[in-house]
């Protein structure tokens, strides 16, 4: 596994993707599915742009052979905090360690940035997301956010609230 920063040239297939990976049909092969939780894309292009262009901002990309995208991770670093969002795993490649690999690159990315915490929101009855990422050394701090009401971002089949996880990056 390889790791490299996304550009604007890797949008499409970054799109793709994620979206691949968290909806529909494709992504119900693997176990990070929300189609069960959301209709609709889970990003698209212009949004990527939009995450891509914010300060302190990267998506890192895990490659393989002949630059398969395998995964994907967006990291912002803010202050103290680096912010972690959007783990997109191919579903027919999870459970080879490519979302181990890409937190662990994205929370490298935080340290060398100056943070000194790694922060994550999580879809609050996705329990077995919370647990993968309690095994990562994350933990819940209590604080809850909305779910945003974007329907470029998925339309709730159910009222959605997410947790805010935390790591000490120390």
């Amino acid at each position: 596994m390889n790791l490299a920063l996304a550009t604007d040239a890797d949008v499409p297939r970054l799109t793709r993707l994620v979206n691949r990976a968290y909806r529909g049909d494709s992504s119900r092969q693997g176990w990070t599915t929300e189609a069960h939780l959301l209709d609709g894309q889970r990003i698209d292009e212009e949004g990527l742009r939009e995450m891509l262009a914010a300060p302190g901002a990267a998506i890192l990309m895990c490659l393989g052979e002949n630059d398969e995208l395998l995964g994907s991770f967006y990291a912002q670093a803010t202050g103290p905090k680096v912010y972690l969002g959007m783990l997109a795993v191919e579903p027919q490649g999870q459970a080879r360690g490519v979302g181990k690999f890409l937190i662990r690159a994205a929370e490298d990315y935080g340290r060398q940035h100056g943070c000194t915490v790694s922060k994550m929101t999580v879809i609050s009855v996705r329990h077995e997301l919370i647990a993968y990422y309690e095994r990562q050394g994350y933990r819940q701090t209590g604080a809850t956010e909305a779910f945003p009401t974007d329907p470029r971002f998925g339309i709730p089949k159910q009222p959605l609230t997410l947790l805010v996880l935390e790591k000490p990056l120390t």
